[in-house]
């Protein structure tokens, strides 16, 4: 699905990706994880476009440049960390944003709002003024809108998460995570996710890539990516670990 070869962005004579060489498959949570300033949100905005990085990118088998624009909305999205919108739209009114790329009915469009707004429990405040929600209920309110920008691709999409958790509560973290793994699984999305939370990348990717100064350090399932020995040398904190009731390992 996603090809990364010998990517490395250098703005300001600063190298902030350094040689990046990665792949992503269709169907699989990928998490990026590394300590603060590791190049982690830099990587997911060269594979966006936002930022213009050199090496290759490779979408399909085609250069992200060479994508018609469209068709790559309808097929990448992204759920940044923040979203700055202060105009009074409702919730719902933002969620609809994610229908520019896409070509519907206005029922087929009011019926895809609805099934996104309730996968990512917004249901409840789709009226409400955006400004007014909370962090984590605009994150989600988000979310909605990237899931529908991406309901009418042809090809599994790609879906970019850039610490989607960091304003969710605990039992929406493990809602909006499990939602991922539902997508990746049963829809054959690409998932990409900068988390935070080492247990979480445990729990929910299948591969992760650990980045630390621009560069790739370990590239692996997350239990072996994860050894004490490269946490404590990453982080500078020696975890304990604990098998759990159903076996998987939680870091303490």
């Amino acid at each position: 699905m996603l090809q990364l070869n010998n990517v490395s962005f250098k703005p300001q004579g600063k190298l902030l990706l350094d040689q990046v060489s990665v792949s992503v498959k269709a169907g699989e949570v990928y998490g990026l994880l590394g300590p603060n300033g590791a190049g982690k949100t830099t990587l997911l905005k060269a594979i966006s476009g936002d930022i213009k990085a050199s090496g290759s990118i490779k979408f399909y088998g085609k250069e992200l440049t060479q994508w018609n624009r469209r068709e790559l909305a309808k097929h990448l999205a992204v759920l940044p960390q923040a979203s700055q919108l202060t105009f009074p739209f409702s919730a719902r009114e933002v969620v609809a944003l994610g229908l520019t790329p896409l070509s519907l009915s206005k029922a087929q469009a009011n019926k895809l709002i609805d099934e996104k707004m309730s996968a990512t429990d917004c249901c409840s405040f789709a009226d409400r003024s955006y400004p007014s929600l909370s962090g984590g209920e605009r994150q989600r309110v988000q979310l909605a809108r990237v899931l529908l920008q991406l309901s009418q691709a042809s090809h599994s999409p790609l879906l970019l998460l850039d610490e989607p958790t960091s304003a969710q509560d605990l039992g929406q973290q493990h809602h909006l995570l499990t939602l991922t793994q539902q997508l990746a699984k049963k829809e054959g999305f690409g998932v990409i996710a900068i988390l935070h939370d080492l247990n979480q990348v445990l729990r929910y990717c299948d591969t992760c890539c650990l980045l630390d100064q621009g560069q790739v350090s370990a590239v692996n399932s997350p239990d072996k990516v994860l050894s004490d020995e490269r946490i404590k040398e990453h982080w500078q904190y020696q975890p304990q670990r604990v098998i759990l009731n159903n076996g998987q390992t939680a870091l303490i």
